[in-house]
């Protein structure tokens, strides 16, 4: 019997289990929201919101202790200054799932997985594209002679 034994075993040993949950909360951390299966998604649930709880501090010890666990200087940074901000007032349901149906190979029921308040992505302007891009000069092309036409001897000899 598993009395009180916490956490989801996913059929992998501590080493893989622990790469696998930092890979999936670096990718919804980068990329806002992620596609996975259920059971892995709440696996990773109550870990993601450990992770913004800790980045509101906005502490270098918050930093630290977030990119040992990461171990991605991106996505450390991602969290305490760009999404942490966003849940200031809020204590936590950082995350929401929303069920996507089943996957046609084993049944296996799929979720996207993503946070409730995206930060907002900066897009530049189409004029400040142009500004920032320096028009591409034509090289000119270096005047190549032609090499002098090798004069075969006389006495019929060749090498």
């Amino acid at each position: 019997m598993r009395h009180q034994v916490r956490g989801r075993k996913l059929n992998r040993d501590t080493h893989e289990r622990k790469a696998l949950f930092k890979a999936l909360i670096n990718s919804l951390v980068l990329k806002g929201e992620i596609k996975t299966t259920e059971t892995k998604a709440k696996a990773i649930r109550s870990l993601v919101d450990k992770l913004i709880t800790k980045g509101k501090k906005g502490t270098l010890n918050s930093r630290r202790l977030i990119g040992a666990f990461l171990q991605n200087k991106v996505a450390v940074n991602k969290i305490v200054d760009e999404i942490a901000p966003l849940f200031k007032t809020r204590k936590g349901g950082y995350t929401r799932m929303v069920r996507l149906g089943e996957r046609r190979g084993d049944d296996t029921r799929m979720v996207k997985l993503e946070l409730t308040e995206k930060p907002e992505v900066k897009k530049k302007a189409p004029e400040e594209v142009k500004k920032e891009t320096k028009p591409v000069k034509e090289e000119k092309k270096p005047k190549v002679k032609a090499a002098p036409k090798k004069v075969a001897k006389k006495n019929g000899s060749k090498k």
